[in-house]
């Protein structure tokens, strides 16, 4: 079958009533999720996992993917009307959009950065479902070696890609290794780790983490910051609509946001804020009114918001096709996945079309229902703002406790997202990512299966991996990867330290 009839067919699943449903819900907490300062897509899918444990893989994945793409969409209103990014992807549209909002324009801010988002995420999903079929087609001919060298390749680009340090990046992603080895080996049958503690013959469970350390760790890190004085939150005066100049000035930043965001979310160590800063140097660079950029260029909220969502459509094409998260959310998603024994990846297209392309086709119905929600509704999303802090993040903590508890009944469970609740904590008062420990959860046992199998092919000879060309390529990128940005930062270092030498001669 071709892709458009798979395509086809992966719509006539998505418009099944229970699975709209499950989209417009996701759509709706996403959008309502980017809204709320500090609360991402990567959080609210981690809180949903131990909820949604019993329920149809494919309604919950569906709405995990709409909760993604909505997130995106509800950032920008924070970004334009309080200058505080809901997603660390909109910092970019805070730039001019809040400048916007406060010369009364903020109607059109909003209506550019919703509309670019339909226009870059039709785009880039339809990209997404004629692209990922060739990377499939690639990715089969790959044996245990090639994945191993794959797996590191992700492991490398994880912990670069995550936080300000490769090396806190690094380290985070060990954390995660460790946790791995908790329990039975796969290959042997062996207890490892697990200290004679029945609980910990399973491993640990990676929704446990998740929701430890992306909720009850960021609310006791948002508690511990004591209380702040209240936002201000800019009012949208006049229209929500454009007028034909603001057509005009949008349009071609739209389809440049989405030709830039979509390959770079692609990417291994793509990313929607990469994304969103080159779009908007790209627009600034080729703009026809540079005296208003830095005073509320429209331009500067079109591009970085069509690059935002395209890369979000980006960002699944290493995640179905090669299993490889590439954002935090998508780490989570992954855990879903597994949530339901599924494992992403080439096999998956073949022995589970139906989820995969319904998944797709989903998404670009999503599409259509957070065009309708967005400008229609801005009045209530501007209200959510308004919600106290203290509120919220005691609603998370409950909710994350109560789903744990109904996904896995167990005083240990409940000690162990403490336990981990405190770990997320402590990491992010050090500045350590939490996403690549979640990472090197999920695909940590993945490679070590790989290179043991690997290693028994070749009787236990470690050359085995550079034999391969795909393997030995990958496998180089990946150190280049690691070396590369340490020999540039210790450049700069240099430079900076002799530049100081010469302004104290």
């Amino acid at each position: 079958m071709s892709t458009f009839e798979f395509l086809l067919q992966g719509i006539a699943i998505a418009m099944q009533p229970m699975n709209l449903l499950y989209a417009l819900v996701g759509v709706t907490l996403g959008t309502a999720v980017g809204v709320l300062p500090g609360i991402g897509p990567a959080l609210t899918v981690a809180l949903l996992l131990p909820v949604t444990y019993r329920l149809d893989p494919a309604g919950s994945l569906i709405m995990f993917a709409g909760i993604y793409y909505g997130g995106m969409y509800g950032g920008s209103t924070t970004s334009i009307l309080l200058n505080t990014p809901g997603e660390s992807a909109s910092i970019v549209t805070a730039l001019e959009g809040n400048k916007m909002a406060r010369k009364g324009r903020g109607g059109p801010a909003l209506a550019t950065a919703a509309i670019g988002s339909f226009v870059a995420g039709l785009i880039a999903t339809i990209g997404l479902a004629f692209i990922a079929p060739f990377v499939v087609k690639v990715a089969l001919v790959f044996g245990p070696r090639e994945y191993f060298a794959l797996m590191v390749l992700a492991f490398v680009t994880v912990s670069s890609a995550f936080g300000d340090s490769t090396l806190r990046g690094l380290t985070s992603l060990f954390i995660g290794f460790a946790l791995a080895i908790v329990g039975i080996d796969q290959l042997t049958g062996q207890a490892r780790m697990s200290f004679g503690v029945p609980d910990l013959l399973d491993g640990i469970e990676v929704t446990t983490l998740a929701v430890a350390l992306f909720a009850i760790g960021e609310t006791l890190y948002i508690a511990a910051q004591g209380a702040t004085g209240p936002d201000k939150v800019e009012a949208v005066k006049g229209s929500v609509w454009m007028t034909k100049q603001d057509w005009s000035r949008s349009w071609k930043p739209w389809l440049r946001g989405t030709l830039i965001g979509f390959p770079i979310g692609a990417m291994p160590a793509g990313g929607a804020e990469i994304g969103t800063f080159l779009s908007y140097a790209t627009e600034k660079r080729l703009t026809k009114h540079p005296e208003e950029f830095g005073h509320g260029a429209i331009e500067g909220v079109a591009g970085p918001e069509a690059a935002n969502n395209a890369s979000a459509a980006g960002t699944l094409v290493p995640l179905l096709t090669l299993g490889l998260p590439t954002t935090a959310t998508a780490a989570i998603m992954l855990a879903g996945f597994q949530q339901y024994g599924l494992q992403p990846g080439p096999l998956l297209f073949a022995t589970n079309p139906q989820l995969v392309w319904g998944l797709i086709a989903s998404l670009l119905i999503a599409n259509f229902m957070l065009l309708v929600l967005n400008l229609p509704l801005v009045g209530l999303w501007v209200k959510l703002l308004t919600i106290p802090k203290p509120w919220l993040y005691a609603g998370i903590l409950l909710f994350a406790t109560l789903g744990t508890i109904g996904a896995n009944p167990s005083v240990f469970e409940l000690g162990m997202l403490l336990a981990f609740g405190l770990l997320g904590y402590i990491m992010r008062i050090l500045g350590y990512p939490i996403a690549p420990v979640v990472v090197g959860l999920i695909l940590g046992p993945l490679a070590e299966q790989q290179l043991r199998r690997a290693l028994a092919i070749s009787q236990g000879d470690p050359s085995v991996l550079f034999t391969s060309p795909i393997a030995a390529v990958l496998l180089t990128i990946a150190a280049l990867a690691l070396i590369v940005p340490l020999i540039l930062r210790a450049r700069g270092r240099g430079q900076v330290l002799s530049q100081l030498a010469a302004s104290e001669d």
